[in-house]
């Protein structure tokens, strides 16, 4: 039985006191003046670039909580887009509960518009990727590499950034270096690699393994590099259990792959509408999150 204290899941927030931005597949996001944003991660999730009809309650504080533990712990390495203020202090106070567990107020940035992909074990689209000619993103891998197989060293692998409902594309580094300059290219590249090697070596050591994850940066008003959106979360990585780890399997995990899983099950064409979730999919899905969360931040 849920506790009467559980507060219900936020599909989409309704905040009047701040003009809105944007609404992304997760994020809502709002002004606070010329220079800062109220980003506030609600409960909707997405799979395969289509949001789903239902919440999963409690995912916004989740992410949340996930993505403050790991700015804070990843600070020594680079800047990042947070304030420090409470983003209960810039809204009316009756809007408070919408942003009370789930929201920061962040720099507003300028956002480059790559998605920083670090891989460090063979899965997902990577994988495919390898299996046609034996490269991502225009990178060689050695032959004979199996499904989950952790890749020699960790390798820098961009995505272009699509709009919203339409597929993230793969790119090379040097299609990076074109649209952003080389130099920009360089610092986004050393940055992500420096971010998962530290945050890898934290998570193994609390028996979880991050397969890859998408770092997403932008340029402050003295144009210096800031990890800015989520980072780590379930949404953005792909998290395995060390402990029932095998090359050439596919791992469960601690992200959405069992939403995913289930998706692909059913007679979808990945394209909106999406299936309406059975709650038992809701809830093993909330419980994954909640599962990672506690994994990762205690210990």
């Amino acid at each position: 039985m849920s506790s009467d204290a559980e507060p219900p899941a936020v599909f989409e927030s309704a905040l009047r006191s701040l003009p809105l931005v944007y609404r992304g597949k997760v994020r809502d996001t709002y002004a606070v003046g010329a220079d800062r944003l109220l980003i506030v991660t609600t409960d909707r999730i997405s799979a395969f670039d289509v949001v789903m009809n239902e919440a999963i309650p409690g995912k916004g504080q989740v992410l949340n909580a996930m993505s403050n533990f790991w700015f804070d712990r990843l600070a020594p390495l680079g800047p990042n887009h947070l304030t420090g203020i409470d983003p209960e202090q810039v809204v009316a106070p009756q809007e408070a509960p919408q942003v009370r567990g789930r929201a920061v107020v962040a720099r507003r940035l300028r956002p480059i518009p790559v998605e920083a992909v670090v891989r460090g074990y063979l899965a997902g689209s990577g994988w495919a990727d390898y299996q046609r000619d034996g490269r991502i993103c225009g990178i060689a891998l050695p032959a004979g590499l199996q499904l989950a197989q952790q890749l020699p060293e960790p390798i820098f692998t961009p995505a272009h950034k699509a709009p919203l409902g339409v597929h993230d594309e793969n790119i090379r580094y040097d299609q990076v270096a074109e649209r952003i300059g080389a130099g920009l290219a360089a610092r986004l590249r050393d940055f992500a690699l420096r971010l998962y090697e530290r945050a890898a070596a934290m998570a193994r050591a609390r028996g979880i393994l991050i397969a890859d994850t998408k770092f997403e940066f932008g340029l402050d008003e003295n144009d210096e590099l800031r990890l800015m959106d989520e980072v780590l979360t379930p949404d953005s990585s792909r998290f395995w259990p060390a402990d029932l780890y095998r090359a050439g399997i596919s791992p469960p995990s601690f992200d959405k792959q069992f939403l995913r899983d289930w998706l692909q099950q059913q007679p979808w064409d990945k394209s909106p509408p999406a299936p309406a979730l059975p709650r038992e999919i809701i809830e093993k899905t909330a419980a994954r999150y909640r599962e990672a969360l506690q994994r990762l931040t205690t210990g």
